[in-house]
């Protein structure tokens, strides 16, 4: 069978960086076709060659047989190639047809709003999906929006459609609903490359699997060829038996009591004390309102009532500033949106929080205080870039978590908070993350730590705080909090596991937000 879509011996570098170095891939029709490999390992890279964004240096293109040139991604369009990515791209204020076929040219000013509401009901149709057409998209869920970016290739005759993170922030039950999409389509005959962080889901859904590392292909198998052990080392060029474990350290002196701390209709009654060199893990179900606390604790969300005492003095924490002063610091569960600023430096963004420190007595930013702050934390943290003054948005997504950390530890917190802190990264950085949050509660850091991902909780937690609909289930110590005893208490089970299996447990702690 001849391959839909090859790219043969593509190169392509970015300064010093050598971001793919002679890759060759074949994408073959009706085949879903997965692509792993480290933030940095030249995934994104590809897919912007591939979609008509990015030139390659070297190498061919070829579309059945044909070589192609493509100039933008119009003209990957013209192809049939298309991309939906991890934050769909969606107009908010159009409605569910308008989004769908917002990409398709034509000449006049006339629409035909009845083709194209028919139009739209029909693809949707397809994919056997029922969704209110002349509905606005505002207020759609994210598995909605998803469905919407299917339908729009759709609507493009698409023979190749790349989906770059599609599930990162997706529900299990939606990630169960677009995995029917996506077989669908491939059933139809499209190419699909799927790229993807979280193993299972490779192992669930691909049909063949290709690895890269630090910009070469290094293998590529039949699923059913693969094993998650092969494809870690593949992936790390060294062999992993799990994520980093926290290791157990001395407990230091109370830093933080919190007593009866609630928000009406959000949680209540929250009580716990932190201590410094403890990670104390916050656990619970979608819905759970972990990040809610988190929010108040940071003056994001302020509490209506109970005490937060610190150095045995009671605060009622109403801004973020306020926050800082009291050496609290929340890191984001959402980088993009709400933790870094993409166009800005590095150095830019690590200062922002104290941006007091860099100022000359004329109010102007002293830049080369600034970069040497930037160039620490670089060496502390790994971050690999050539420079601290290159924007952000360049970085991998496991080096922009870095950026994040680095820009929260320039404010010297004594407690940290970690929202979803390895979200959306590989197993590599996954594990360098894990490798920070030891360090730091080694070094006398109080660490909350918020996550979805039951096996990190587990590892890196002390102590495990379980909340359900806003309510504290129970503190359990590391030598007792196996996930058994953590799913009961956040089903609102404290007593008994209700005959639960290690399988159920994945489906019911999906890794998306709970708020």
């Amino acid at each position: 069978m001849q391959p839909i879509l090859e790219v043969k011996h593509i190169s392509k570098r970015f300064d010093t960086i050598q971001a793919l170095d002679d890759v060759s891939l074949e994408l073959y029709p009706g085949e879903i076709h997965a692509l792993m490999g480290e933030n940095g390992a030249g995934k994104s890279t590809l897919v912007k060659i591939m979609t008509g964004v990015y030139h390659p240096d070297g190498g061919d293109i070829v579309l059945e047989g044909r070589p192609i040139r493509l100039s933008s991604p119009v003209d990957a369009q013209a192809y049939g190639i298309a991309a939906i990515h991890q934050e769909p791209t969606i107009f908010p204020d159009l409605n569910v047809a308008e989004n769908i076929f917002i990409t398709h040219r034509a000449r006049g000013a006339i629409v035909n709003w009845r083709k194209m509401y028919q139009d739209a009901e029909r693809i949707l149709a397809e994919l056997g999906v029922r969704l209110d057409v002349r509905m606005p998209a505002r207020g759609l869920t994210l598995a909605a929006q998803q469905t919407i970016e299917i339908a729009k290739a759709l609507s493009l005759n698409v023979r190749v459609l790349i989906m770059d993170e599609p599930t990162a922030s997706l529900s299990a039950h939606e990630v169960r609903q677009l995995f029917r999409l996506t077989r669908a389509l491939r059933d139809q005959g499209v190419s699909i490359l799927f790229i993807s962080h979280r193993m299972e889901e490779v192992f669930e859904i691909a049909d063949r699997v290709t690895i890269f590392r630090d910009g070469k292909r290094i293998s590529t198998l039949p699923r059913s060829e693969i094993t998650p052990e092969r494809a870690i080392r593949d992936m790390v060029g060294r062999k992993i038996e799990d994520f980093f474990a926290k290791s157990k350290g001395q407990r230091g002196e109370l830093v933080m009591s919190v007593r009866g701390l609630s928000k009406e209709n959000i949680f209540s009654d929250i009580n716990f004390d932190l201590y410094a060199g403890e990670v104390l893990g916050f656990a619970g179900l979608v819905g759970s309102r972990r990040t809610d606390v988190g929010l108040a604790l940071f003056g994001i969300e302020p509490a209506d009532s109970g005490e937060i005492i610190l150095d045995g003095r009671a605060e009622r924490i109403h801004s973020p500033e306020q926050a800082l002063r009291l050496g609290i610091a929340y890191v984001t569960e959402d980088r993009r949106k709400t933790g870094l600023l993409m166009p800005m430096s590095i150095s830019s963004n690590i200062s922002l929080p104290t941006l007091r420190r860099y100022l000359s007595r004329f109010g102007l930013i002293k830049k080369r205080d600034e970069e040497a702050t930037a160039e620490y934390y670089r060496e502390r943290l790994s971050i690999r870039t050539p420079s601290v003054r290159r924007p952000v948005a360049t970085l991998s997504g496991g080096n922009q978590q870095k950026v994040m950390l680095s820009k929260w530890l320039n404010t010297r917190p004594r407690v940290l908070i970690l929202d979803e802190p390895t979200r959306g990264i590989d197993v590599g950085a996954k594990a360098e993350v894990h490798q920070i949050i030891n360090e730091l509660a080694a070094q006398g850091l109080g660490i909350i730590l918020i996550s979805s991902d039951m096996p990190e909780i587990m590892a890196m937690s002390d102590r495990i705080l379980v909340m359900r609909e806003g309510k504290q289930m129970g503190i359990f110590d590391r030598e007792e909090a196996t996930q058994e005893v953590i799913l009961s208490a956040a089903m609102g089970q404290p007593n008994h596991t209700m005959g639960i299996s290690n399988g159920d447990i994945e489906t019911l702690l999906p890794t998306g937000t709970d708020s």
